[in-house]
């Protein structure tokens, strides 16, 4: 698909870039088949082959539009059609440039400029949104069941044990921003677990939020600050010989993992975001590769559903890999269908366009609860937050299933 870039991107590395990823495309349409947007409304705008005509169109128009806002503005970033795709397009990063020219031409109508502000300004601090919880908790008996059902319960944390003698393997554990203040029990189950195995998480405190909100809301320079500052916090852990950098919402592992591409061209972080992209590992595949006989006794047998996270499934390309690890304890795993497909949260896609994450979540739930299980379990906060606020069965991330020992 060949694109005659238009001259007032000549100098825009972003657009070239853009335009050797719209090449790439031979327009099959087997994408369309396991897109989610594509599957509600059959619209080819909405689906990755009609974005990739828009941002096409835009490349060579010089004339960002609404129409390709619009749809755009409706993708998932679910990475689905990554998967299904034979010619291997990286329609993830297209689409991020996409919106990144589209939003730079200051025509996004107020009131949507006023939400994404707004949602910038809060979802990558942690304090802000523990404060806005903190709030929705004291009011919720008074509020609307439609709000109410919104707002995750308080968590119980637990002890995390003490650090291990120096010899200890270590690794980082990113805290990250929505997770710490609306599931901080993820954090602490985990570095209970794996001081188990032997494993110490650190924690640095100067990190925050991976840069994902604000990148894939088209902030990029805003998105590449957090990214700066997490590599910053993380640089003297690892060269004090860190194992790892452990993410345990799935949709951060993916943005730190992108890290040494976002900034391959910064001359002062290149190198150093190029090993943290390296290092960094979700939870699930550590505990892949260890031995987990320890927990194969305690763990919650209790008939679980896996909800695996578009992030991990077609973002890191690790489906199959958490359901091998519960697998290994002995969690009775029920059957699920239409495991390809999003179930509607894809960060703040449910607060953007809530009619179409409705839907969605409607289709994963009656996916999921096909076998009538006890609980589902997540890899990414999101999803845990969206899956819950309709599930008729306790949702958890998985590493809760082997914190037994806490949770009893």
């Amino acid at each position: 698909m060949y694109v005659n870039l238009h001259p007032q991107y000549s100098e825009s590395a972003a657009a070239k870039e853009a335009a050797k990823l719209v090449q790439s495309c031979v327009h099959c349409g087997f994408c369309n088949a396991t897109c989610p947007t594509y599957q509600d409304l059959f619209d080819e705008r909405d689906g990755p082959r009609g974005r990739i005509y828009l941002v096409k169109n835009m490349l060579e128009s010089g004339q960002p539009n609404d129409v390709a806002r619009k749809h755009l503005d409706r993708c998932l970033t679910c990475r689905s059609c990554e998967t299904t795709c034979p010619s291997g397009v990286k329609y993830g990063r297209l689409v991020d440039i996409g919106r990144e020219i589209v939003d730079g031409t200051g025509d996004r109508p107020f009131l949507q400029r006023l939400v994404r502000r707004m949602l910038r300004w809060v979802f990558p601090y942690s304090r802000r949104i523990g404060v806005l919880l903190g709030i929705g908790r004291f009011f919720a008996p008074i509020l609307p069941r439609s709000l109410r059902r919104n707002i995750p319960p308080r968590q119980v944390v637990g002890d995390e044990p003490a650090a291990s003698p120096a010899a200890a393997r270590k690794m980082i554990v990113l805290g990250g921003c929505v997770q710490s203040a609306a599931t901080p029990r993820t954090n602490s189950a985990a570095c209970r677990v794996l001081h188990r195995l032997g494993i110490d998480l650190v924690e640095a405190n100067e990190a925050g939020c991976c840069g994902a909100v604000s990148y894939h809301l088209g902030a990029h320079d805003e998105g590449l600050e957090f990214t700066r500052r997490n590599i910053d916090a993380w640089w003297p852990l690892v060269e004090d010989g860190a194992e790892a950098i452990i993410t345990t919402a799935s949709g951060c592992g993916v943005m730190v993992k992108d890290y040494g591409e976002l900034l391959k061209n910064d001359p002062v972080y290149a190198a150093k975001a190029a090993r943290v992209g390296d290092l960094a590992k979700d939870l699930c595949e550590v505990f892949d590769d260890e031995d987990l006989r320890v927990f194969a006794e305690e763990a919650d047998k209790s008939r679980t559903a896996v909800h695996c996270p578009c992030t991990l499934t077609h973002g890191q390309n690790l489906g199959g890999v958490l359901e091998s690890v519960l697998g290994k304890v002995g969690i009775p795993l029920s059957k699920t269908k239409e495991n390809h497909l999003c179930c509607g949260s894809a960060g703040t896609y449910s607060l953007l366009q809530p009619a179409m994450s409705e839907r969605l979540l409607e289709r994963k739930l009656a996916a999921l609860l096909v076998e009538d299980p006890e609980q589902i379990v997540t890899a990414n906060i999101g999803c845990q937050m969206h899956l819950g606020s309709r599930s008729t069965v306790p949702v958890k991330h998985w590493i809760e299933l082997l914190d037994v020992r806490e949770s009893s």
